[in-house]
């Protein structure tokens, strides 16, 4: 014999199962919290150089050819981790000078090759990038992008 379904008997199932996927929003949406608030926070400070390599970053438009942390164009590296592929991450100054080197060794000159523009900036600014990568270095971002010069 075939069971009917009911009114109360559909209205029972719209309510459990309503419930029942509030319920995961919810948990999920707990979850997200604190795992934000507790994992994947950045706990490296944000200094007035942070920010004033950002501005740099942002003035000279570096994410039209760069990306960082996976924004950006991609005709240049990947920035979100170059202190780490360039073993300077734990050294502020050591990171300045690669960077300097770097960025007055612009365009290189190789034929052929992507070149990147001389942008003539100051050794502040340099240093106000160098910190603002080095800031980003530090994101928690489960080991995205990978750390290859790739």
């Amino acid at each position: 014999m075939r069971e009917v379904l009911t009114k109360s008997m559909a209205r029972n199932i719209f309510y459990g199962g309503s419930l029942f996927f509030i319920l995961i929003f919810i948990g999920l949406s707990v979850h997200s919290h604190w795992y934000i608030v507790n994992v994947s926070t950045n706990d490296a400070p944000l200094t007035a150089s942070v920010a004033s390599g950002k501005h740099v970053w942002e003035k000279h438009a570096c994410v039209n050819c760069h990306s960082i942390l996976g924004e950006g164009a991609y005709f240049a590296p990947e920035l979100g981790n170059v202190m780490t592929r360039w073993g300077v991450q734990d050294d502020p100054e050591a990171a300045f000078e690669v960077m300097k080197a770097w960025m007055e060794a612009q365009p290189s000159g190789i034929e052929g090759r992507r070149q990147m523009p001389q942008f003539n900036l100051s050794d502040d600014e340099i240093r106000e990038v160098t910190d603002f990568l080095l800031w980003t270095n530090k994101i928690r971002t489960q080991d995205w992008p990978p750390n290859d010069a790739g």
